[in-house]
């Protein structure tokens, strides 16, 4: 499969699952543990924390908040330092919509409009949804050696790559681990365009940056440009087709899951991948940044009202239910692509050569076996939260929660995570610690809900 991520990270020197920051704390039975400093507490949130709950958990704590209390004061301290955040050009777009805005990597970004969490999640899946996701970062690669460049980078095979297709891969440290995951696009032989995660922007530039020198200085012909000048919208849904070939000439129905063009649509010329976070058929649009507005407006207008502006509260739990990883829970630095059940990722050519940072740990591990690999799970009582402990039946230690919350659409507890190979099989039943107490949970396959990519019949 082929995804492209929330943005599919959170900001990595935050810690793991997204709650608020130690700037704006809030209370545990709001259903999101407290963050570990209050330093700031009196200057507002100036990014959301990654460890002790999700943005669907934070998405429920802020609305109760302004229904149940002064909502000038609690306006004033969760989003004190709104000065100081990046903003999208569909800022005030989506202030109009009632967008509720908070920082998020840097970015000031809607976690949810007048909907709740609950009802956009489900609209998704069963009309549309339009995500804001400028706040990640687009790159090109071009010259005769990008390829050979990137190759040294990402796991995957990027040459067999037809033109105009893309696949996630993820760019790997000298030990293995996952620096960032990534769409990668083969626009054609001498171009690559792919897209990073915004927590990740700055550690993912450098890198790349650095490598890149060292490549060229030996000869390699390869140059970059960010692409800052455009915005990116992600359209998802069973309704995103049927909308969008609405605004362009192009028969959608030619391109398939994966796919990149560069066409026109509603007057501009965008870079269209068929792809996204959510498990649902959808888009994501690379649009000069004068005219998304205009884009989103004509989206919404098309879609006489079925496709809804939809925020990261819900783009959290989709992908969850969807059993995609998200960058700073479900893989970090530390994690390798065998233990996230990436393997499908590295290309054939790549486990015979090859070739990329960290090779000789992953491809070990692909002859051994991983000593954990991720799983996912469903349980009992409350929901799961990232950093809860999983027990087996015998009540021994066998792993922990990365990401995990209740399910919109299927109503019930879902959770991913990491366990010891071997307790990793559907059907394994397990015990997920919660607030100290043991719930009955059992290891099950993901996706949750079923994936509905559009491929070639």
């Amino acid at each position: 499969m082929v995804v492209s991520f929330l943005d599919r990270s959170m900001p990595e020197e935050h810690g793991n699952v997204v709650g608020l920051s130690s700037t704006g704390t809030p209370r545990e039975e709001d259903g999101v543990a407290p963050a570990a400093s209050t330093t700031q507490a009196s200057s507002g949130i100036s990014h959301l924390n990654m460890r002790g709950g999700s943005l669907w958990q934070l998405g429920q704590s802020i609305t109760r908040r302004l229904a149940q209390a002064d909502k000038k004061a609690v306006a004033r301290r969760f989003f004190a330092s709104e000065a100081d955040l990046k903003k999208t050009v569909l800022y005030d777009f989506h202030v109009a919509h009632g967008g509720k805005m908070v920082p998020f990597a840097g970015w000031s970004m809607p976690i949810q409009y007048k909907d709740s969490i609950m009802d956009s999640t489900v609209n998704c899946r069963e009309n549309g949804g339009l995500f804001d996701v400028s706040h990640m970062c687009g790159l090109s690669l071009k010259g005769k050696d990008c390829i050979p460049f990137i190759e040294k980078l990402v796991i995957a095979d990027v040459a067999a790559l037809a033109p105009g297709t893309g696949t996630l891969s993820v760019f790997t440290n000298e030990k293995g681990g996952a620096i960032d995951d990534s769409v990668i696009t083969k626009v054609k032989d001498d171009l690559i365009y792919l897209v990073v995660n915004a927590g990740c922007r700055d550690k993912d530039l450098a890198h790349i940056e650095e490598h890149m020198k060292a490549f060229k200085a030996k000869g390699g012909d390869v140059s970059w440009h960010i692409h800052d000048e455009r915005s990116l919208l992600a359209l998802q849904g069973p309704l995103a087709a049927p909308v969008l070939q609405h605004l362009t000439k192009e028969d959608l129905s030619k391109i398939y899951f994966s796919d990149f063009r560069i066409i026109d649509i509603n007057g501009a010329s965008c870079f269209l991948t068929r792809t996204g976070y959510t498990g649902e058929d959808g888009f994501e649009i690379s649009v000069p940044s004068e005219h998304a507005v205009d884009l989103a407006k004509a989206i919404l207008e098309k879609s006489e009202g079925k496709v809804r502006l939809t925020g990261l509260g819900a783009r959290d739990s989709l992908r969850l239910e969807a059993g995609l990883c998200l960058y700073g829970n479900d893989m970090e630095q530390h994690t390798t692509p065998v233990e996230a059940g990436l393997t499908w990722a590295i290309g054939k050519r790549r486990r015979a050569e090859g070739g990329f940072l960290g090779a000789e740990t992953i491809l070990k591990q692909l002859e051994e076996g991983p000593k954990i690999r991720r799983a996912g799970f469903i349980s009992s009582g409350p929901p799961a939260r990232s950093h809860s402990e999983i027990q087996n039946d015998r009540g021994a230690n066998i792993g922990e929660v990365t990401s995990g919350g209740f399910s919109p659409c299927l109503k019930k507890n879902i959770a991913m995570g990491y366990v010891k190979s071997g307790s990793h099989k559907a059907g394994t039943k397990v015990k997920i610690l919660v607030r100290g107490k043991a719930y009955d949970g059992a290891v099950t396959k993901m996706p949750f809900v079923p994936t509905k990519y559009y491929k070639p019949s």
